[in-house]
């Protein structure tokens, strides 16, 4: 499997292309959501190889790519004085800010020497996403957001969430993923319609196996006082062409946060999918890539 040194971290990322076509594509970078990985996005990947080479990776702490502590990094590259520049930068200190993972991304993209993007993001990716945007938008011809919005800051709300979200976190034995039927349960509140078994299968390892600092941090970082004061304010500043993807039923992110994330640009087309949840990429794959296409407009 690939990995390259991303900020002091090895980060895995994989390339999906046409086989038999040699001919040089744009590059489509695909971002996953919170505790989960790039491996849900391959099937999206899969149906856009005739118009993009489309590049996968998994962010800090999630799936394929393991976190490290900052005092964890440091410690390392001061064990190895012969390590090479890539691992003597692991002294940086990153934080599980949304902004820093913004950052990831650009890093990555240097490493591997790819200029111009399309960006397709999701989730608390698409929050990662829409920060790229502002800080990089000479290196963004077109962005897809899916199921992204904006929302209002509640104390009470998000100090249960946390704590709640703490404890899920926290508690996740292995022996999880052998309980019968658990992938049904554990994707329940994140689908209107039904995916593959291997589909939910892959998000319970994918949650199983993030780093506990990573998912802590990014949880409380995507909803938050500042994420409520700031992220509005991020949407307003698009200038990026985007469109922001809604399932109808979504209780992750509802779409009216959505539409309101989209009124804040002219930049931004909202389209929401009918009888889909949080992952109507996966449970309507052919409404969804024919928005995108449209969208991006390639043939049908």
């Amino acid at each position: 499997m690939p990995y390259i040194c991303v900020r002091g971290v090895e980060h895995y990322y994989e390339w999906i292309k046409a086989e038999d076509s040699n001919s040089v594509k744009p590059v489509m970078v695909f971002v996953h959501g919170w505790a989960g990985s790039a491996r849900y996005w391959e099937s999206t990947a899969k149906a856009l190889v005739n118009d993009f080479d489309c590049l996968l990776y998994d962010m800090r702490g999630f799936g394929r790519t393991r976190g490290r502590s900052p005092l964890a990094q440091a410690s390392i590259a001061v064990a190895d004085a012969t390590a090479p520049h890539e691992q003597a930068e692991a002294v940086e200190e990153l934080t599980y800010e949304l902004d820093e993972y913004a950052r990831d991304l650009a890093a990555l993209l240097d490493a591997l020497k790819i200029g111009r993007i399309y960006l397709n993001a999701h989730s608390t990716g698409a929050s990662v996403a829409t920060l790229f945007l502002n800080l990089y938008p000479e290196r963004v011809e077109k962005a897809i957001l899916t199921c992204s919005g904006v929302f209002e800051y509640d104390e009470k709300a998000f100090t249960a969430f946390h704590k709640f979200g703490g404890y899920v976190v926290k508690f996740r034995p292995k022996w999880l993923a052998k309980i019968p039927f658990i992938d049904r349960i554990f994707m329940a509140r994140f689908l209107r319609r039904s995916i593959p078994k291997r589909e939910r299968q892959a998000f319970l390892a994918d949650f199983l196996m993030a780093d506990e600092q990573a998912a802590l941090g990014t949880m409380v970082t995507a909803v938050s006082k500042t994420a409520a004061e700031v992220m509005p304010q991020e949407f307003a500043r698009l200038k990026v062409p985007t469109l922001l993807v809604a399932g109808e039923y979504d209780q992750i992110i509802p779409a009216h946060m959505g539409r309101q994330a989209a009124a804040m640009s002219d930049k931004v087309e909202f389209m929401p999918i009918a009888n889909t949840a949080h992952f109507p990429m996966l449970e309507d794959s052919k409404t969804y890539l024919q928005q995108v296409r449209k969208f991006l407009q390639l043939e049908a």
